[in-house]
């Protein structure tokens, strides 16, 4: 019963499953697949079977179970298990002193993971690390953690998250045993949102991803969105450049958001091109070229460019589009 409730990821369970009943258990795994589709659901539910008081996939029950699910009321708002171990950015800054605003650090690893890893485990079953958002990691904290990954003591096992794999460490990678998690079907999306009593229309602008489906099913968050896609096309309508530096200067907020409204105007330029493509091929071929600047901008933001220059450019390439 340990994975019932992860949707739409067949294999991927499958490949967990076999692993789990048939002892053959790898000591790193890595969860890859984008944002919202099940990876930090199944990683949990993976480190309850392997600390579960009756074995096998997890009884769900028993104490350790039941645990391993629950999250701490405060800050950092990890499992309660002592055994099943979640580290990610930000997540401990009464214990490294750090905000970590652009990474996992070093100190993290140090206090989190190195300290903890030398002793066994609490309750005589199975230790287990789920790093969120891997790719994350500072070189400095990937390489603090290299060793450890490669041979760690007996029933350690860590699975590491990422929906950027790529920008992990070639030796990172070389050291964890991938697992692909795929973007959710509509109809699974759909079925989520039926779930949480949410609007379904949203599914199809969420690109396979349940956590964007939900976002976007809050209509104030829906409307920014819109109003983001608004402003884009105004700025490209304008016979003045001045109002695309304008609009690019105003959205000087969260990153994450400024990523997802971008993420959202590239589903939209997706959608146009499925919709009008089949009969207007001069149509298909700008949205393409639109939706992969939008593309190349997303990335920039991730290498912590600054928002403001990346959308300039955004908006000077897609003029001339």
């Amino acid at each position: 019963m340990s994975f019932d409730e992860i949707w739409g990821q067949d294999p991927a369970i499958t490949t967990l499953t076999r692993a789990l009943e048939g002892g053959r258990l790898h000591h790193a795994y890595r969860f890859e697949g984008q944002r919202g589709v099940g990876k930090e659901m199944a990683a949990l539910r993976f480190a309850r079977a392997l600390v579960c008081e009756r074995g096998g996939l997890g009884c769900g029950d028993c104490s350790s179970c039941r645990r391993a699910m629950t999250m701490s009321e405060g800050e950092p708002h990890v499992p309660v298990h002592p055994d099943v171990v979640l580290v990610g950015r930000g997540l401990y800054r009464s214990v490294t002193g750090q905000a970590e605003a652009t990474g996992i650090g070093v100190e993290q690893i140090r206090r989190v993971v190195l300290e903890r890893v030398g002793f066994s485990s609490h309750e005589g079953r199975a230790l287990v690390f789920i790093v969120r958002d891997a790719d994350e990691l500072t070189v400095q904290a990937a390489n603090s953690l290299l060793k450890t990954l490669e041979e760690p003591p007996a029933r350690t096992h860590f699975v590491l998250l990422s929906s950027r794999p790529n920008r992990l460490l070639d030796t990172i990678r070389s050291r964890t045993l991938p697992v692909r998690f795929s973007p959710l079907s509509e109809t699974v999306l759909k079925r989520i949102l039926q779930q949480h009593g949410k609007n379904v229309e949203v599914a199809a602008f969420a690109e396979g991803s349940a956590a964007l489906a939900l976002e976007l099913s809050d209509e104030d968050s829906l409307n920014e969105r819109e109003a983001f896609v608004a402003g884009v096309q105004a700025a490209l309508e304008s016979k003045d450049f001045s109002a695309a530096i304008k609009f690019a200067e105003a959205q000087k907020g969260d990153r994450d958001a400024l990523k997802a409204d971008l993420s959202f105007l590239a589903q939209r330029l997706a959608r146009s091109a499925r919709e009008r493509g089949k009969e207007n091929e001069s149509h298909l071929e700008r949205c393409a070229r639109r939706h992969a600047v939008v593309l190349s901008a997303i990335n920039e933001i991730e290498r912590n460019v600054q928002s403001a220059l990346v959308l300039e450019v955004m908006l000077q390439e897609l003029r001339h589009l």
